[in-house]
């Protein structure tokens, strides 16, 4: 089956992902009714993707979940491909909700996007690395969170090409706390911390403004959080610049 899943991806149409993630792909009208849905297999695929990580997902080992067989599952989602395309729906088909926020304040709309962005990312790690900055097709749930975004900065007075360059910033400031997360192993940073903090020391008069700001507790935790921290200078970037164009 591994080789039908090399081979499959390596053919694969973009236009029969599209049609899958959008819901246009033919439906079969003759023939027993189908047992599984993509929807189905996704949910699926993003559960043991919760609890194993991304590398864990296979098309084997999905279709044990259902008690079928692989090739059962090419019936509905032709590769692994396509497959982690739909998870990425999948997890992202909640939200964003900005009903919340009263209607004109960019700011708090912009802010609750960013912080529910933030929780998908952190329930959900390896969404990280399923949506690698890469050419990749996009479902109507991915582009319902950017078009959320855009239309958050409207009341801005920006235009289309500044605002999406902020939601450039918005997301990557959160895709960076998310790698982040992902990097940190608590011993292992202990032990480097600790081998880092040595080696400075006997090459303090090389890095002097790196020394200044060991000491005046640069990498200590201070109770800031990251993403409230980032998200404010964003902000405020994006205040001025506003500011600028009137």
């Amino acid at each position: 089956m591994a080789g039908r899943g090399r081979e499959q991806d390596k053919i694969r149409d973009p236009r029969a992902g599209l049609a899958l993630l959008w819901g246009e792909q033919e439906q079969p009208t003759r023939g027993p009714k189908p047992q599984l849905t993509p929807q189905r297999i996704a949910a699926a695929a993003a559960e043991l993707a919760d609890r194993e990580g991304l590398d864990a997902v296979s098309m084997n080992k999905v279709a044990g979940g259902f008690g079928v067989s692989a090739m059962a599952l090419y019936r509905y989602v032709p590769g692994k491909t396509e497959l982690v395309e739909l998870m990425v729906e999948s997890v992202l088909a909640e939200g964003p909700d900005l009903t919340g926020v009263p209607d004109g304040d960019w700011r708090a709309a912009v802010r609750e996007w960013t912080r529910q962005c933030a929780r998908v990312y952190a329930a959900h790690p390896w969404l990280l690395n399923a949506t690698a900055m890469r050419r990749q097709i996009m479902g109507p749930c991915q582009l319902r969170w950017l078009d959320a975004a855009l239309a958050a900065l409207e009341p801005t007075g920006l235009g289309g090409a500044p605002r999406h360059q902020v939601f450039l910033l918005l997301i990557g400031l959160v895709r960076n706390l998310a790698q982040q997360r992902s990097d940190h192993e608590e011993e292992r940073e202990g032990e480097w911390n600790r081998l880092a903090g040595e080696l400075l020391a006997r090459h303090a008069d090389r890095f002097p403004a790196l020394t200044r700001a060991i000491a005046e507790g640069a990498f200590e935790p201070d109770g800031t959080d990251p993403l409230a921290f980032g998200l404010d200078r964003i902000l405020d970037g994006v205040e001025a610049l506003v500011a600028a164009h009137r």
